[in-house]
């Protein structure tokens, strides 16, 4: 199933999902905007992954390393399992692809932020 339609995402960005059908699960292909000064929410995948930057430039996180700028033209290799976060640190938005093999699907996807702890009166 593909929706061609952006949408927001608890990851803090927004995401179109281009090629992503249970009858091809090789691979999937999202259009990811991410505004000015945003920071993407700390995640790992089960599946690996490709950011093919379009346009803006960012600052990527990836697996506990050194951080390290993005501009249009570059590819972030993303292994199955690194943890993984992207800050567009310009002033219009940072868009790039998502490429996953085999395709993403939501169970792929683990947070790796603090969660707010229950309140219990």
């Amino acid at each position: 199933m593909t929706d061609s339609h952006e949408y927001w995402t608890d990851e803090r960005c927004f995401i179109t999902e281009w090629v992503n059908d249970p009858r091809h699960p090789g691979a999937s292909l999202a259009r990811a905007r991410v505004t000015p000064g945003t920071l993407t929410q700390n995640h790992a995948l089960s599946v690996h992954e490709w950011y093919i930057i379009e346009s803006g430039q960012g600052e990527m996180h990836l697996g506990g390393k050194p951080a390290f700028l993005v501009y249009a033209g570059d590819v972030v290799d993303i292994p199955a399992g690194t943890s993984q976060q992207i800050r567009n640190t310009g002033d219009i938005d940072l868009i790039f692809q998502c490429l996953c093999m085999p395709r993403f699907e939501p169970a792929c996807y683990q947070s790796l932020e603090a969660q707010e702890p229950e309140h219990h009166e």
